[in-house]
This record gives structure tokens, sequence and C-alpha cells, in this order.
């Protein structure tokens, strides 16, 4: 593949619902521009973006794949992102490495819960985009209907750019509206056809509000407009794009990827209006956090930033990056700026799909990849150690839903740790974590499709099988009200004997364990103390109720008694625990559980019902506000246990549309009635082990 300077590269990310047929116009395209000798199918499972196993065999995308296209001397980078929610964390970071987005629509299902996600993050970050409305020749298609559902979700800025000849199974091609001309297709090949008078006058009516948007984008051109005079290309070239970038157009294509309809004039589109990185006005997706200021721009010294980790069974680790000036080679040498090391690797590469296509180098504004990097993660910067910069990390949505799993064979621990941090690197989304009171081993992820694909990667590329278990609540114990209590041991059975004899004051207090003395007059020696302190210490890890981890003690020990030869610490340790089990027991004992704050933004038609799910969840609306792009957000506190399946409920409340984060506040008290349930069932399993 040829080395392309920065004006000539087009970065586009592919987004949308999962579905819409993203991977699918990947595969036109690639057709299209001579790359492919056929179209692939997620049908088939021969795309070249969809490669792994996983997503053969679910038919649908799980991670970014990067697929470069050569059209018209200019490099064209599709970013293709899985439509699934469960990876819009892959989605976000590809949309970081783009100057610009290719939104795909179903024509059958017209605007998705995954388009709307979509289409509000690339307005949250100021992304221009295209629209390219796939499967117009499926049954049941009417584009005046989809046209209308389009204003309606996302305003008139979506403008036809081109339009069907003909829908469902008569749609045959497509009018293209800047040249006004019309095309039908054989084979993917098109062949200018003549249009009817009412075809004329609709391509009219749809190039003259082109013309209106081209007419605001600046002055010379409005005063054009006003006088009547047709604009030439270069002014509809101009118009376009600066209507793109500023966010008043969102060009509109129609076509079918499968039948290779309409994909040479959205190839021309995104290289005629689509902005190159250069561009003084294009999206900067990684933005600057220190060091060297610079330009987008080749004669720069070299900085990039990875956006993607790939582990390959066979190559290792395989680290995507932009690069955001300069240029590297084979002869670079690599600096990681955000871990302050240096790295080594052998050639630069650009990927299509699982190819490495070796380059000669990789020019500012392009794509790229280098292998078998040690230390680097996704969203590390690289750059040139003589000229350190630094960019602002991706940051990526926080897991919403825990599995709690362990290993199938206790000799596949290790490979267990192995494999999950392997597969974090690839999926920043996923977290891995060791629960501190439960000590089971969890993954967390944005929904359990991506968690099952986690599971599957571990036995299909690590070797290790894993079962999920139940998930345990971390419940804790406290008291309520203050006991005295005495805790003596005593025996003597030949020889020296043990002797250790406490009397302890509990008490509720705020902070996790207090231990204080109040003893006089050395009934208690004071290097026996620490002993003391250590026993209730101890005791703590096991309340009375149900055997959960204690919280919020205080202990005094205030009297006691001790003998001169068979007193010594490990006695005072037993005695002490004597007098917690007998004082925590008799100080009103209650069981607390895990606190949520809830913050659920969800279309507001879904209001009534989101808020009835809350209640029967134990929960409590704290309040709502109405966010920028009109959703609600719904802001509670919950009980974690009643929130284990709230992510499955909620996008089938909402019809996917709902999301929700979900971050642990405090502990409470549980409810007198769902507590003796807790009790009895951890009383029951104790009593099994024992």
């Amino acid at each position: 593949m040829n080395v392309y300077p920065t004006k000539k590269v087009r970065n586009l990310a592919l987004i949308g619902h999962s579905g819409s047929g993203k991977t699918n116009l990947t595969e036109s395209m690639l057709f299209q521009s001579g790359a492919t000798k056929k179209i692939g199918l997620t049908a088939d499972k021969n795309t070249l973006s969809d490669f792994s196993k996983q997503e053969m065999e679910r038919g649908s995308s799980i991670g970014v794949s990067v697929i470069p296209i050569e059209w018209r001397d200019l490099k064209i980078n599709i970013i293709d992102t899985p439509g699934h929610m469960d990876f819009v964390g892959e989605a976000y970071s590809a949309l970081r490495a783009a100057e610009s987005a290719l939104m795909v629509i179903d024509a059958t299902s017209g605007v998705q819960a995954g388009t709307e996600r979509m289409w509000k993050y690339c307005e949250k970050i100021g992304l221009p985009r295209l629209i390219f409305v796939n499967k117009i020749d499926e049954e049941n298609v009417s584009f005046r209907k989809l046209m209308e559902e389009l204003e309606e979700a996302f305003g008139k800025k979506v403008i036809p750019f081109s339009v069907p000849i003909g829908e469902g199974e008569s749609f045959v091609g497509v009018t293209d509206v800047i040249f006004q001309k019309g095309f039908k297709y054989t084979d993917g090949t098109p062949l200018e056809a003549d249009l009817t008078h009412d075809q004329v006058k609709a391509t009219e009516r749809m190039y003259e509000e082109i013309a209106e948007v081209v007419a605001e984008s600046d002055e010379v051109l409005m005063e054009k407009y006003f006088a009547g005079e047709k604009f030439t290309r270069e002014d509809l070239l101009r118009g376009v794009t600066a209507a793109l970038l500023e966010g008043d157009a969102v060009p509109l294509l129609v076509g079918s990827a499968e039948k290779g309809i309409g994909i040479d004039i959205l190839l021309n589109m995104i290289v005629n209006y689509m902005p190159s990185p250069d561009d003084d006005r294009a999206n900067i997706g990684f933005r600057y956090e220190s060091g060297e200021k610079r330009a987008v721009d080749a004669n720069e010294p070299f900085s990039a930033v990875v956006f993607k980790t790939m582990i390959d069974p066979f190559l290792g680790k395989i680290s995507l990056f932009k690069v955001l000036s300069g240029k590297i080679s084979k002869e670079s040498a690599l600096y990681n700026a955000s871990k302050d090391q240096a790295e080594k690797f052998g050639s630069v590469s650009v990927l299509r799909g699982k190819t490495q296509i070796e380059v000669a180098e990789i020019q500012a504004g392009d794509i790229g990849c280098v292998t078998k990097l040690q230390v680097t993660e996704t969203g590390d910067t690289l750059c040139d150690k003589a000229h350190p910069v630094l960019y602002k990390r991706v940051e990526f949505p926080t897991p919403v839903i825990y599995y709690a799993i362990e290993a199938a064979s206790k000799n596949d621990e290790d490979k267990l740790a192995q494999g999950l941090q392997r597969l974090y690197e690839e999926f920043p989304s996923f977290n891995v974590r060791r629960d501190t009171e439960t000590k089971q081993l969890t993954i967390g992820g944005l929904g359990d499709t991506q968690l099952d694909v986690v599971i599957e990667r571990l036995e299909d590329s690590f070797g290790v099988k894993v079962n999920r278990v139940p998930f345990i609540i971390p419940y804790k114990e406290t008291i309520r009200t203050k006991s005295e209590v005495q805790g003596k041991h005593k025996k003597q059975s030949g020889g020296a004997g043990q002797y250790g004899d406490v009397w302890v004051r509990f008490e509720p207090t705020d902070e996790e364990f207090v231990f204080a003395e109040e003893i006089f007059g050395g009934a208690v020696p004071r290097n026996f103390f620490p002993a003391v302190e250590k026993g209730l210490k101890e005791a703590m890890t096991h309340g009375p109720l149900a055997g959960y981890p204690m919280t919020g003690v205080k202990a005094t020990l205030y009297d006691g008694s001790y003998h001169d030869v068979d007193s010594n610490e490990m006695a005072f340790k037993l005695a002490a625990q004597l007098a917690f089990r007998k004082g925590t027991a008799e100080a009103q004992p209650v069981l607390l559980e895990p606190i949520c704050k809830v913050e659920v933004s969800i279309p507001e038609e879904n209001l009534g019902d989101v808020m009835g799910d809350m209640s029967k969840r134990r929960g409590r609306i704290l309040g709502m506000d109405q966010e920028a792009d009109g959703t609600q957000l719904l802001i509670a506190e919950a009980p974690q246990a009643e929130m284990f399946d709230y992510l499955i409920d909620l996008r089938a409340m909402t019809r996917g549309r709902g999301t929700f984060t979900m971050n642990f506040i405090r502990y409470e008290e549980v409810p007198g009635s769902i507590a003796e349930k807790i009790i009895e069932t951890a009383q029951a399993a104790k009593g099994k082990t024992e």
C-alpha cells in the first residue's frame, strides 16, 4: 500500500445500531474500490472486518477493526465499530480516532436505540457525519416515511444527497441530487439512466435545499445564491464541507450494501466533503494535555495515540494508533509518554481486518499498527522522547453488570489471571477485580453479551474454562445498643495452664472498629492489651447473626483478672473473642447491606415505568433532571442486592434506549423481614459446611 500524505487521508468511523449492515457496507466499499473480487457478507462468515471466532458465530462485530480503502488517489480509513450497546466503548474509542462518522441506518427498522445513542455522542463531541440508509431493497420500505422519522428524531439538518429509484424489490438505482443524474446498477456497476418528469422535479427541490445550506456557509456564496447564479463544483465542495463541519447539515445517501448500489456515490461523497485530518476545522478527538503542542503535520515531531489493542494468538499484542503529528517508520524510536518508558518494535504496518500490510512509513493523520509493545495500553501516547507530549485519554463507560467467576480447574487460576489481564487490554470498558469483602473474582462490563464474550474468549484464546458462580452480596453486621460482658478463658490439664479474663464494653461507633482501655490498678497487665485487641479484631470477621464481617463497633476493655503463671497472650486473645461473641449478641445486632447511587437516563415516555420499577427494588427516588438532549435523568438510591438484573429490565422497559450508572455510597440496615430470610439462608449454608 502507498504512503499517503495527510491531505489525502480520510478517517471515518462506521457507526449505527447492531444489524444495520455496517460490516456488509464495508465489504461493498472494498469491492467497489477493487480491493476484493466479491462482496463478503456477515451471513456467509467471510468478511474482512468480522474475523474473530465470536464475531463469525454471532454474525455481528464485537471489536473495532480498521479497513483502509484506496479511492481516487485518496486513502479512506474505515473504522468499523460494533453496533451492540454492550460494546459502545469500542465505538467511542473509534470516534475519537476519526474526523467524521458514517451512520448506517437499516431502512426496514428506521431510527433505533443504537442510532440515537451514536447521534447524541457525535453531537456531544462535535463530529460531522453522513447517513447511509441501507437495505432500501428490502420489503415494505417507504423512503418518504423514513425521511419523516429522521426529521422528527434529528431535525431538518438531515438532507438527502441521493434518493432511491424504486423501493423494495423494484429498487434498481439512485439519483445523485448534486449532479441531478440517475444511475441504475448491475453487479455494483452504475449506468446513467433517464429520470421521469416527477423524479427530475423532486431532485430539483432537494437540490434547492442543498443550495440554501451552501449559501448560508459564507457571504460570497450567499450573494451568488440571491443573484440567481448557479454554484460551481468548487462552490458546492466548499459550502457543503463548511456546513458539515459546523453541524448545520447531515447529508443522507441511500443504497444497498449487499447489491453494491449507491456505493460509488458514497465513496465520492466521503472524499469530496469529509475533512482531512489537517483541516483546521476538523474534530481533534485526542486532545492535548501537556508537553509540546504541535499541528497535524508530517513535518512536526512524531506523536500518536493508541486507540485500540488487539490480542492475536500468534502475533501477540497489536497496537493500533493514529499519528497526530510527524511520521513513523521502522527506524523511528518509540517513547511511551504515558508510562515514561521506551518501546521497541519491528516494522510499521497498516491493518486491513486482521491482515497486516507493511508500509515504509505512516504520516500525520493516518492510522497504522505495530506489534509486541511491552507496556503500551489503549489510550497511551507514543512520541519522540526529545519532543514529549501527552494527550488526554478516552473516558470509557463504567461497568454496570458483574459476573462472579472461578476457574473450572484450580490448576488454571494463574492462566485465568493472565487471560483476564490480556482481555482487559483489548476491552478497556471491561474490568476485573477481587472483592475485598467476599474474596470473589468478579468481571464487570456494559452488558451480559460483553461478559459472555469475555468468558468465550478465555476458553478459545487462553484455554481456560470458567464457571459462573452465585454473586455474594457483601453484607455486614453491626450493633445498635451497648453491652458489658465478661470473657474468661481458663484451661488447666496438668502442667502449664491458660488463664485470661476480660470485661469488655461494646457500643456503636461511626468508625469501622475502635479499641480502648480503662484498666485501673493493673487488673489486666498492659502487656496483654495488644493480645486483647488482636482477638477482638479477628472476631470482627464473623458477626453473631449470619457470620458476616462486622463494622461500627467500639470495644472498651475496662476490667479483668490474670494469673501470675498461667496467663499469656493466647489466653487473653481467646478471652477477648469469647467476650466479643457474647457482647455483640447482646448489643442488638443488625444486618447491613450496600446501598448504591443510581442515575438512570431515559426517554420521558418511559419515566413512569422506570420509577415504578425502582420502587419495587426498594429504591428511593431523590430527584429528576432534564438533560440537554431532552432525556430525563432519574436519580435514586437502591440496595445493591436488588440491582443485579436491572440492566436487562431497563433495556426491556425502554427498548434499549435507557442507560444507567451505579456507584456504592454507604451501608444501611436491612429491613427486618428481608434480614430474617438472609440470616436463615446464611445459617443453613453454614450448617451444610460444618
